[in-house]
């Protein structure tokens, strides 16, 4: 099986700029996750339930009526009035949703890792309290990708800054680990599950992306989505 989500996830750095503040990244990738759920077919509710459009990925990434800061990714019922749309290379389809019953939420650490940490941590602590706010008991997914670079380059606007290995502009390996296992030490234990993506890009031309380990991680992976399929047929 070929997973979309890891597909997607290399994507944002392979034969492109990486540009952090882009705000969509997160739900692009997120979104293939509920493909990979379907197109496991481990969870006859959710097979069920993604066929008949009965429950769709969120446009809007958060519940109708709710102020909540938006997740990456969130996927429930939708509300009877509102036709089901669906977009290329999704098998599922999009609309707007009464409650959450799954939510993702998407982390990148290409560089600067140690330094992000706390607003990180604290983000994820926070959407997850939101995918939990609005009834029901939403299973809730940490995703983060953790940059194993020699080197990197980012860019703000038309200047770009290069890692140097010193002070606050350490290269993405000399932190990479650490980074990882604060943050999982962190959140993990408060996601129904935490994945953690291990990658390699310097983010400069021709802009090569490689897997720290793909047997690894899709591993991982497939485990996950496996727990995650057994979790849904439990809870809904």
């Amino acid at each position: 099986m070929n997973y979309k989500l890891l597909e997607q996830f290399r994507r944002l750095f392979q034969g492109v700029k990486y540009r952090h503040r882009k705000s969509n990244l997160g739900d692009q990738v997120a979104s293939f996750l509920y493909e990979d759920l379907f197109d496991l077919g481990l969870s006859q509710k959710y097979t069920a339930a993604v066929s008949s459009k009965a429950r769709v990925l969120n446009r809007k990434n958060q519940p109708v009526g709710s102020s909540a800061r938006r997740g990456d990714g969130t996927f429930g019922e939708r509300l009877p009035h509102i036709v089901a749309v669906t977009i290329p290379d999704h098998m599922l389809a999009i609309g707007q949703v009464a409650n959450v019953e799954i939510g993702a939420e998407v982390k990148v650490l290409a560089k600067a890792m140690i330094k992000q940490l706390d607003r990180v941590g604290t983000d994820m602590i926070n959407q997850l309290k939101e995918f939990k706010t609005h009834g029901g008991n939403p299973i809730c997914i940490g995703i983060v990708g953790v940059n194993y670079a020699p080197r990197y380059t980012s860019y703000e606007g038309r200047k770009a800054w290069k890692t140097t290995g010193k002070g606050s502009h350490k290269h993405p390996i000399q932190e990479a680990q650490s980074a990882e296992d604060r943050l999982r030490q962190r959140v993990a234990s408060a996601f129904d599950d935490f994945i953690v993506i291990r990658f390699v890009a310097e983010n400069v031309p021709p802009y090569k992306f490689d897997w720290v380990n793909y047997s690894q991680t899709a591993d991982q992976y497939g485990a996950a989505l496996v727990r995650i399929s057994r979790k849904y047929d439990q809870r809904f």
